[in-house]
């Protein structure tokens, strides 16, 4: 039963992306306690604190917004990092299908095949850690940007955890450490796996483990004995997530990457009217970071598809990229010659034609650089 309301619960999270940005915060709220009971497993506390044991979660949770929320005041007051604006750039929704439904529907039946799948052969074969096989198939589900975005995801995961173990095990047997120097590396591990993580996910997979055997062998437990099954069921959970992504109602990574290019030209068609106010970037800049977040898994297998697909999915991503300086101070000068604004509804329409791409968008390019330096 709980493994039946945890798969409802995440399906529904999904599927509420549908109905826009509001419903897609409602999803998360929805999926935040399921995926906390999934990696916090319940202990019974033998001797309870001051605190009750059922708001300890809650002043736990208050206290890390509280040095979260001071971090950043003091970065940003030190202008270490940027005041942070909240673009208004929404793409449009895309008309269902009776035959096929749209992307958030699929992902929602791709979660729920992945969970279903992973919690039988976890409970089948693994009863004790059953949890690790379907965090993982979690993990690689979870803001599905495509078949390949679950691949790399996938990757990452194995990698980062494979290389954590032979890390964790070198560290556990062969230096000996006593429990304050355990303590330091764990502190260490996981600040540099929250530090190293916007640069890819294999790099938190790596210090996790690390982190997960240090504080085994704190408790006495030895590494080696929970570190080869929790890589074993990694490989597991990674094989079921990928195998719903690429076979359950499929999306196609470049179709994806193709609607959000041009959701990026549309914002910059828009900011480029004549009739809209000039200097507003937020929109177009927004738009811009959704193509980046989509962009890791071109770049890591842009050799591979340049052999096997024509269209060179990655080389679309840089060269729209190349237009977000010229772009943006066109937007604040305010005003666009004919030629640009030919150039991007030329760009707008290649994205019917994948090999009109690319040359579309470095014409984009040039024109809105001879325009900005002039």
């Amino acid at each position: 039963m709980g493994a039946l309301v945890f798969t409802a619960g995440m399906f529904v999270s999904i599927w509420l992306r549908r109905f826009g940005p509001m419903a897609r915060r409602v999803g998360s709220l929805i999926a935040l306690p399921f995926v906390t009971l999934l990696t916090v497993p319940y202990i019974p506390p033998k001797q309870p604190g001051p605190v009750p044991v059922l708001l300890l979660p809650i002043v736990v949770g208050l206290l890390a917004l509280f040095w979260v929320n001071l971090m950043h005041a003091l970065a940003q007051a030190l202008r270490l990092l940027p005041r942070v604006g909240h673009a208004a750039f929404v793409a449009a929704p895309t008309p269902e299908s009776s035959l096929r439904p749209i992307a958030s529907t699929r992902m929602a039946i791709q979660m729920a095949v992945a969970l279903l799948l992973s919690f039988a052969v976890g409970y089948a074969a693994f009863p004790q850690h059953w949890s690790w096989i379907v965090l993982t198939a979690f993990i690689v589900n979870s803001g599905n940007r495509g078949r390949l975005d679950v691949a790399h995801k996938s990757v990452l995961r194995v990698l980062g955890a494979a290389v954590g173990t032979l890390i964790a095990l070198v560290l556990g047997v062969h230096l000996g450490l006593d429990e304050h120097t355990i303590v330091i590396l764990i502190l260490t591990a996981i600040f540099l796996g929250v530090w190293l993580r916007p640069l890819g996910y294999g790099w938190w997979a790596l210090f996790v483990t690390v982190a997960l055997a240090l504080l085994q062998d704190l408790v006495g437990v030895p590494a080696a004995r929970m570190l080869w099954p929790r890589l074993e069921e990694i490989v597991i959970g990674a094989i079921i997530g990928v195998a719903a992504g690429w076979f359950v109602l499929p999306v196609r990574s470049t179709g994806v990457l193709r609607r959000r290019i041009a959701d990026a030209l549309a914002a910059l068609s828009t900011a480029l009217d004549r009739q809209q106010p000039a200097g507003n970037t937020d929109a177009f800049f927004a738009a811009l970071h959704a193509v980046e977040q989509v962009a890791p898994p071109f770049r890591a297998t842009r050799h591979i598809a340049q052999r096997v697909r024509p269209e060179r999915s990655a080389d679309w991503i840089e060269a729209l990229l190349s237009c977000r300086e010229p772009g943006g101070k066109l937007i604040e000068q305010g005003q666009a010659p004919p030629s640009v604004h030919r150039a991007l509804a030329h760009a707008r329409r290649s994205m019917r034609e994948p090999v009109q791409i690319l040359p579309a968008l470095q014409q984009l390019h040039a024109c809105l650089h001879d325009a900005s330096g002039r």
